[in-house]
């Protein structure tokens, strides 16, 4: 358990940098005149280039190594933060960096998942639970530091305590990994990539699993994009200045994100005792449920719109952890490598889409004069549609004879 909490706190020091941008959007929105949807493409972005890192390294990982190519990444993470920091200055400068940020961000995700399945067999669910709740912690330290430094320093100066968070990472995720073999599985001859690729894609009860986690995608990536920009909204609407109301979203959100981490320790436990796709659906239907009204509330009372985003927060990140484990039990370790980028290439795709489409209606609606309950509630209503392909998914996979595999039978 103390090799897991120091991976764990590496973790949360590479996941700072994912919500960097979310906290300072509805202030650079304002200072570099940014529409809604200019603003979410910069999130977008991010999503797209993560997408394509962890694509990238989980063919790597199966190659030559899920430990070599964790460490071999950190350093790119580092720098790509500081870029954005000291040279972005605009829409089209923050979309490319923020975008090689993402880039360079994934090393610690899907070989990190691998590393932690692969010591940690007995209690999987519970560990990679702990391992996604890092991740929270992380976001949360990024708008955290947005908070204390805007007012202090400007968002810049946020931007490069940010970026250097992933130094630590590295120095943590080094030292906790010096008695950790490298493992490479053997592949049949003439597995390539083609090859390994078309194994995934025949095993029909872990594209259940990988289709299940895409449309959670949409709905969770597009709620960290936009959630401190709605709190800041409904902040200034009961009266605060911009500033203010900004730091304050920013603030409350992390809050949020803090309680998520209950959410991911508590799926992954849950799962262990009561099965993946019985939690997952419970779970999955909970933050729908969250989509669908939560923008209407704009006009409540901010401690009940804080509660609500907890409620929707640790719903909505409660079932990553789940949908890892689910497929670690249903994929051969010779491809899971393979089937983690797959996942990630979906899954994040359509996390990069999710924030573009919700900056879309929010144009539409202030196009259109549309009371603020309506443009928000119709924008957080984008990530419940999408979403909701995803209890299908998981529900399709509770029902084949190999979801026996899961959690040694408690499907």
């Amino acid at each position: 358990m103390a090799w897991l909490i120091q991976f764990c706190i590496a973790r949360a020091a590479f996941a700072t940098m994912f919500t960097a941008w979310s906290a300072v959007l509805p202030l650079l929105r304002t200072d570099w005149q940014l529409s809604a949807w200019q603003a979410g493409m910069v999130q977008s972005g991010y999503h797209v280039g993560f997408l394509i890192s962890l694509f990238s390294v989980g063919f790597l990982s199966d190659r030559y190594g899920a430990r070599r190519i964790y460490l071999v990444s950190g350093i790119a993470a580092v720098a790509s933060g500081l870029l954005f920091a000291f040279l972005a200055d605009g829409f089209v400068s923050a979309l490319l960096l923020y975008g090689l940020t993402g880039l360079c961000s994934g090393g610690s995700y899907t070989p990190g998942l691998a590393i932690v399945a692969q010591r940690m067999p007995e209690r999987r669910g519970l560990a990679l639970g702990f391992y996604l709740a890092a991740a929270s912690l992380g976001y949360a330290n990024g708008l955290l530091i947005a908070s204390l430094m805007l007012p202090l320093a400007g968002w810049r100066a946020g931007f490069i305590v940010s970026a250097l968070c992933p130094l630590l990472g590295q120095i943590i995720g080094w030292w906790s990994l010096r008695g950790v073999p490298n493992v490479v599985h053997a592949l049949p001859d003439g597995h390539g990539t083609r090859s390994r690729i078309g194994e995934v894609l025949k095993n029909k009860p872990a594209m259940l699993s990988i289709w299940g986690y895409t449309f959670h995608a949409w709905e969770l990536l597009g709620l960290w994009a936009w959630l401190p920009a709605f709190l800041a909204a409904a902040s200034a609407a009961n009266g605060s200045d911009s500033s203010r109301a900004v730091s304050l979203g920013a603030t409350l959100t992390a809050l949020t994100y803090l309680a998520a981490m209950v959410g991911s320790v508590a799926g992954g436990s849950l799962s262990d005792r009561y099965g993946r796709t019985a939690v997952t659906l419970a779970l999955g239907l909970a933050s729908l449920a969250c989509s669908f009204s939560f923008g209407w509330m704009i006009g409540a009372p901010m401690l009940l719109l804080v509660a609500v985003a907890v409620f929707y927060n640790v719903t909505g990140v409660g079932d990553s952890s789940i949908h890892s484990t689910t497929l670690t039990e249903l994929t051969d370790p010779r491809y899971l490598g393979v089937a983690y980028s797959l996942r990630s290439l979906l899954g994040f795709g359509a996390g990069a889409i999710s924030p573009w489409v919700f900056g879309l209606v929010l144009d539409w609606g202030r196009a259109g004069s549309v009371p603020d309950h309506v443009m928000w509630g119709l924008a957080w209503s984008t990530l419940g549609i999408g979403g909701l392909l995803g209890p299908v998914a998981v529900w399709r996979l509770r029902r084949l004879p190999e979801s026996a595999r899961l959690a040694g039978g408690r499907k």
